[in-house]
């Protein structure tokens, strides 16, 4: 018997070496290379085969047969607005999220509601099926004919899906799937990746709509090999805490559907109840006007959403004041006080400064510069700003005020949500104005702050 091949693989990034080192030289991480076994080689049919399960050859571009894909939708509107309308036959999806987030609660309400049209299969490798029954009896779900499997080993679910031919299945977890090539342990970088490999291959083979459930990292990153979200078709990041009602979904790669789309659901005792009108969570509705409060319009994918940025400026007790920020950029907050001070006139650096996204959600477009400029300026004046203004816009180094995407779907949810005012970078003034609101369109940062005093 030949003796195995030992290699030292990195836990970050998959990459391999002969030898241990302290630094991975593919990712230049610390301390992530481990020994493991080499794999073997897989058959020489299997290595030329493609996903149709035929050897592989060049085609013409308009020779190219293309079956009309229907999507099939999950039950649920949030999760169909993340997936870009629903679940494609052959697709891949990766969710990650901490544990106790949800990720097992609406998968099992996924399958539940599309169990009463189609087949679908859930594969369990970390409860067992008396625990996954329990959770569909405390949701109150009419899944009965919902199949379940208690299996980890990822021929064994290979050979299974292509026997029942079931549309969708669900993997529950990556982590705990291994695949008799190896002799790693399961959830290592190894087994993950192999097994991912087989599982994609699988469901561009068959049409299978896969749906497959990753850990995550202290980091929030998915656990694993980076290569496992390129190897599948759509990465869905759960996002929430533990003593929030709220849960966000958040779609990080779609090759179907838009980018950075955001579903949310309240957690009841129902399971997940998908929210449709978010924004009305993420504005509090003062009962009388407050300094330090303004509402912006972000845009999270395709979906307009009005979220309310609050700051604090106090006097600072200290030689270096503090600047925090939550669920906005700290280091642009930075640029953004020194900004208003140069072109604005207004200094802040005896202030401390603190800055909120309410509602826990995170902004990282550009557009929440002006409202967390101004937001600043109310609590540095304790001057309350309208209740029904709202405003968005990315200021420039210079002192300009930048246009951003999506302006007029901007204005046009916040008309429907009662604002009344809108301090917008003139070149997002869209054409006709909408009806119901009143624009103010400034190309300076110095316009925006005599408009909003």
């Amino acid at each position: 018997m030949a003796k195995a091949k030992v290699v030292f693989q990195c836990n970050a990034c998959g990459g391999q070496s002969n030898k241990w080192a302290g630094q991975c030289s593919d990712c230049n991480a610390w301390n992530t290379l481990e020994e493991t076994i080499a794999a073997a080689a897989p058959p020489a049919a299997s290595r030329h085969a493609g996903y149709a399960g035929q050897a592989s050859r060049i085609e013409r571009l308009a020779d190219v047969a293309i079956s009309s894909t229907t999507r099939m939708p999950t039950g649920n509107v949030e999760l169909d607005r993340v997936l870009g309308g629903g679940l494609v036959p052959g697709s891949v999806t990766l969710i990650g999220g901490d544990p106790g987030v949800g990720k097992s609660t609406i998968l099992v309400q996924t399958l539940a509601s599309m169990t009463t049209e189609t087949g679908s299969l859930y594969v369990t490798g970390e409860e067992s099926l008396q625990q996954v029954k329990l959770r569909a009896e405390r949701l109150s779900l009419k899944a009965d004919n919902m199949q379940l499997l208690a299996e980890t080993g990822v021929e064994r679910i290979v050979a299974i899906g292509r026997e029942k031919h079931f549309p969708v299945m669900v993997i529950d977890s990556i982590q705990t799937i291994y695949s008799d090539q190896l002799q790693s342990a399961p959830g290592s970088v190894s087994q993950v990746r192999e097994s991912a490999a087989q599982l994609v291959r699988f469901a561009k083979q068959t049409g299978v709509a896969l749906l497959i459930v990753g850990h995550v990292t202290k980091d929030g990153q998915l656990a694993g090999p980076r290569v496992l979200e390129h190897m599948v078709d759509t990465v869905l990041y759960f996002e929430g805490e533990a003593g929030n009602r709220l849960r966000m979904i958040r779609s990080v790669k779609n090759r179907f559907g838009a980018v950075n789309e955001l579903g949310v659901f309240a957690m009841e005792e129902r399971g997940l109840i998908p929210v449709t009108n978010p924004s009305a969570i993420f504005l509090s509705r003062h009962e009388e006007p407050v300094s330090g409060s303004v509402i912006m319009a972000t845009m999270e994918g395709t979906r307009p959403l009005l979220v309310e940025i609050q700051a604090l400026v106090e006097d600072s007790q200290l030689g270096n004041p503090r600047r925090l920020a939550v669920g906005v950029d700290s280091a642009r907050l930075n640029l953004l006080l020194a900004v208003l001070h140069r072109h604005g006139g207004i200094a802040m650096h005896d202030q401390d400064v603190y800055v909120n996204a309410v509602g826990g959600v995170r902004v990282s477009e550009t557009a929440a510069d002006l409202p967390t400029i101004l937001a600043c300026l109310s609590s540095l004046r304790d001057r309350p700003a309208p209740q029904d203004l709202i405003a968005f816009g990315e200021v420039g180094l210079a002192g300009e005020v930048r246009p951003v995407p999506n302006g007029q779907d901007r204005l046009r949810t916040a008309a429907k949500q009662g604002f009344k005012r809108a301090i917008v970078p003139k070149r997002n003034i869209p054409k006709p104005l909408p009806k119901g609101i009143e624009i103010i369109g400034v190309s300076r940062l110095v316009e925006a702050v005599e408009h909003f005093v």
